[in-house]
């Protein structure tokens, strides 16, 4: 590290301000944490890039205080409907029934440039977060005490200087400057296949021409994804032939005669396009002593179920909360190892689940893409049934979790809805969030040992924080629900959400708090 620097010490600088490093520097920075975020860019890219998120991801924005201002840019994501090489329906996906698990609607299509400007509004709110853009991180360095950085503001003079920070996020995408300067490779999962992705603004003459449901045409000649976006938006990803030039396909004229079997020119405004590969790539590891990465610089994944930037988000919300913890002192430097334990196994397990999916779709043979038609439909019995969304998401295995064996662990916890002041509200609104214990009815007169910190829930008879004179009762019966399939009493739940245990008596519960107090003061 270098002393001689100008500025004192932050407790966290975040390297990249799109959707990723913005939700890490809010979530440190509302915490009351010294944050520095610093972006090559100098401003949001004005056109759509993610379109697709989940209720998890709404819920972290919640947590931010920033739902309500991105509600008008969010819609909920219509069904994906999979059509074979003859135009068969063999494949449906959809989301989960109300009401719904976390409070919100499962599975939303989004504009990412308003969803950035929302997130840059509530860090640019927090007087302890400074936002440096245009400017580069060219150097990193590191030692028992903190991290140093060397910054270049670029401009006439290309002026260098130093920050030092006590903890560093690499947010800054697929080609991080962080992951090179820390000598983190990336594994190749098996997967590198080129698409041209393409974003109109279609007029309503248009639109009433084209699906009302998103669909996947898995055709062995142009295998192509139709996305319903957010108002008039809608999207195409097009898989591109050998010997297709992809900066020559990103050209109007080339762009329209792909779009022939839907649409014309006069039908709408070419917004966007741009050629990619798809791939599959994940970090060889996530954190290098006080250094992390996250988001496309950790792992970079085909985009078939619309994960990509959830996985980003979930990468910083699952470091966070540690983070905090560490920092102030509640738990040791070893917590931390659990963030890249438990983030690689879920990208990994994910990548697997989207990569079978992407080589269904990609399928270029026609005869083996006719047995691929045959084979599904036999699986499911001669009835497409419609498969929900959240059903192929795994949960964490490893990590910072108990050592049961129980299906509820490491899945996310629900959010009901409760009566407070005469209406609902949603929990964490009321609640806050921190580690919480959840009691079943069944459960509500054990006392566990809890500290000031923590939510002891009571499913359909109430929800209290351990403080006098508050009570809430649950408006929609989720937690109850939730308890009873899966046979458990009780829930030891994490900051990010996450089931940390389930107790299935008095005594299982006290056991399961006894452990996590030893492993909070060793990990």
């Amino acid at each position: 590290m270098n002393p001689d620097t100008s500025e004192p010490p932050y407790d966290a600088v975040v390297i990249g301000f799109g959707p990723s490093g913005a939700v890490a520097a809010a979530q440190l920075g509302q915490a009351g944490l010294r944050v520095l975020v610093i972006d090559k860019a100098d401003q949001v890219y004005d056109k759509p890039r993610a379109v697709s998120m989940d209720h998890e991801i709404m819920r972290t924005l919640q947590g931010l205080g920033i739902a309500e201002q991105i509600a008008p840019h969010v819609e909920p994501f219509s069904a994906s409907e999979h059509y074979g090489a003859q135009g068969q329906l063999i494949r449906r996906l959809d989301m989960v029934a109300p009401p719904y698990p976390m409070g919100w609607t499962p599975s939303m299509v989004f504009l990412q440039p308003a969803l950035e400007q929302a997130l840059r509004a509530r860090v640019a709110a927090l007087p302890n977060v400074t936002v440096r853009l245009g400017t580069e991180l060219v150097g990193l360095s590191q030692d028992d005490s903190g991290v140093g950085l060397t910054l270049v503001n670029p401009g006439p003079g290309a002026a260098r200087d130093a920050v030092q920070a006590r903890y560093v996020i690499g947010c800054d995408g697929a080609a991080s400057t962080v992951r090179r300067l820390s000598g983190i490779s990336l594994e190749d999962l098996g997967f590198d296949e080129p698409w041209l992705v393409v974003d109109l603004r279609v007029n309503p003459a248009g639109l009433a021409k084209l699906p009302t449901v998103s669909a996947q045409y898995c055709e062995p000649a142009r295998p192509t994804s139709f996305i319903i976006g957010t108002g008039n938006h809608r999207r195409w990803e097009i898989m591109l032939s050998q010997g297709e030039d992809p900066r020559a396909m990103e050209r109007e004229a080339a762009v329209w005669p792909l779009l022939a079997r839907w649409l014309t020119p006069n039908d709408a405004v070419l917004w966007r396009s741009a050629s990619y590969r798809f791939h599959a790539l994940v970090a060889t590891q996530w954190r290098d002593r006080r250094v992390f990465i996250a988001g496309d610089a950790a792992h970079q994944q085909p985009p078939f179920l619309g994960q990509g930037m959830c996985q980003g988000l979930r990468d910083v919300t699952n470091l966070t909360w540690k983070l905090l913890q560490v920092m102030r002192g509640a738990a040791p430097d070893g917590l931390l190892d659990s963030y890249g334990i438990e983030r690689a196994a879920h990208v990994r397990q994910l990548t697997a689940t989207i990569k079978h999916i992407g080589h269904t779709i990609c399928e270029r043979d026609p005869l083996r893409a006719q047995q691929r038609d045959e084979n599904l439909l036999q699986a499911a019995g001669g009835c497409v049934k419609t498969v929900p969304r959240q059903d192929l998401m795994p949960s964490l295995q490893d990590g910072f979790l108990s050592s049961q064996v129980h299906a509820a662990r490491g899945t996310l916890f629900p959010q009901p809805r409760v009566f407070h002041l005469d209406a609902t509200a949603l929990l964490d609104d009321v609640c806050g969030s921190g580690w919480r214990v959840v009691l079943g009815e069944a459960a509500s007169a054990w006392q566990p040992r809890l500290d000031g910190t923590t939510t002891l829930v009571r499913c359909t008879t109430r929800i209290m924080p351990l403080m006098p004179g508050m009570a809430w009762h649950e408006a929609d019966g989720v937690v109850q629900a939730w308890c009873t399939r899966h046979s458990c009493l009780a829930a030891i739940v994490r900051p990010d959400h996450y089931v940390y245990a389930v107790a299935r008596d008095e005594e299982e519960l006290q056991c399961e708090l006894d452990a996590l107090e030893t492993r909070l003061t060793r990990a």
